[in-house]
């Protein structure tokens, strides 16, 4: 759409087809965080080491890499419900994969495949529904546009931590691949579902979009891209192998435990990344107007203290459950407001003909962090242990800070400004 087109309509049957993508991206969200912990407690189960663990998940955040890059411009070419489809379908074989062959195919290098699908899945219907945002959010209204992105945001993450929770009982109660099974009808019931209610089309459809548009010409989508991929590097250095492993190995914890207690912890940050809008409306009611990079700075930086505050409390030999219990607390509050921000931000940065390929850009960034994180989270805990995962996040956190001082203050460039083209 150019410059002098009519404004975008929000039509009801717009509307439509966005809550019916996020319903899909809620459904796939449950899935995949389940098969996450599923893949993780089995083969730890089988004496996985922790490094081990993390190999198992390489390919799922690498093919976020590439999903990412290629999801923007399929998405810029061929629209999102696409992207939906295609995201879905192939969480249906990630899981099929682990669900239906004997136990005698569950090596590493058949279940990192299964994971590299999963991965792919897992962003493609992501880009779809986060993208559809842009789209169905009133126009001329930047705090509007937060609430909403900061809702689709926060929702995910709450699901995510039900799927720990559902990966954790299913384990115990069904075992592995009866599990995966279960999942799987999941997610292609949904997929059916939706292909049958969805009509017509949705997002901006550019048949002369090419691939070297999706990386960004705007200076503060790059920066915004290269902080966020600190920002979950941070995040995942400790979180995803170190800290399960820690705190079945160390502190005994049964995997039931484990999975609740991580389930618990996604679902409170995604209520508090869900509810940022109101933590920071403060801000706004003092004209200040919706967060910009100082917000972002401020608590890059407020983020850094915890895990060293973590690490140092354990090298102390203070009650280690109390001190993860409450530093995670903490880190969670934070961190979800710093990620709803920075979810914030991409799409005010970005403008509706762009945004696709700007957002399959920014979580291509994302997916580069997770898989910094995720490797370096077996192989720091293996060397280091857990207050070497924390310090390597607090270290992280420190570049997301410096890297935001570089972003916009004040509003930002208006999303409702043409966008000129790459350049």
């Amino acid at each position: 759409m150019g410059a002098g087109s009519q404004p975008r309509d929000r039509s009801t049957g717009d509307l439509r087809n966005y809550i019916l993508v996020t319903a899909a991206y809620w459904a796939d969200t449950v899935a995949d965080g389940a098969s996450r912990i599923l893949v993780l407690f089995f083969f730890f189960q089988l004496g996985y080491s922790p490094f081990e663990l993390a190999i198992l998940f390489l390919f799922y955040e690498f093919f976020g890499i590439v999903t990412n890059l290629v999801g923007g411009y399929v998405a810029a070419r061929l629209g999102l419900k696409a992207t939906l489809f295609a995201g879905l379908a192939v969480q249906v074989v990630a899981l099929g994969m682990l669900g239906l062959p004997s136990e005698a195919w569950l090596v590493v290098p058949w279940v990192m495949v299964s994971q590299a699908l999963s991965g792919i899945a897992k962003d493609l219907t992501k880009m779809s529904s986060k993208s559809a945002v842009k789209l169905v959010a009133p126009e001329n209204s930047e705090s509007s546009l937060f609430r909403w992105v900061a809702i689709l945001t926060g929702s995910k993450n709450a699901l995510k931590g039900i799927g720990f929770f559902v990966g954790g009982l299913l384990l115990t109660l069904v075992g592995f691949q009866t599990a995966m099974l279960l999942l799987m009808a999941m997610v292609l019931t949904v997929l059916l579902t939706t292909a049958y209610l969805m009509h017509g089309g949705l997002g901006h459809v550019d048949a002369e979009a090419r691939f070297r548009h999706m990386f960004s010409s705007s200076g503060q989508i790059n920066l915004l891209a290269v902080a966020r991929f600190f920002l979950f590097a941070a995040r995942d250095v400790w979180f995803v192998v170190g800290l399960p492993v820690y705190l079945r190995s160390e502190l005994d914890w049964s995997f039931w435990e484990v999975g609740t207690f991580l389930a618990v912890w996604v679902i409170g940050y995604g209520i508090v990344q869900a509810s940022a809008p109101a933590f920071l409306d403060r801000r706004a009611s003092a004209g200040a107007g919706p967060p910009d990079g100082r917000v972002a700075t401020r608590l890059a930086f407020l983020l850094a203290l915890l895990p060293a505050l973590i690490a140092s409390s354990l090298a102390a030999d203070l009650d280690p459950t109390f001190v993860l219990v409450v530093g995670l607390i903490m880190f969670g509050l934070v961190f979800a407001m710093n990620s709803a921000v920075h979810s914030y931000l991409v799409l005010s940065y970005s403008t509706a003909e762009r945004v696709s390929m700007d957002v399959g850009f920014y979580y291509m960034a994302n997916a580069g962090g997770r898989l910094i994180g995720t490797l370096l989270s077996g192989l720091l805990y293996q060397l280091y242990g857990l207050t070497g995962c924390l310090w390597a996040s607090c270290a992280f956190l420190l570049v997301a800070g410096v890297l935001s001082l570089g972003l916009p203050r004040g509003t930002p460039r208006s999303s409702l400004t043409p966008d000129p083209g790459p350049a």
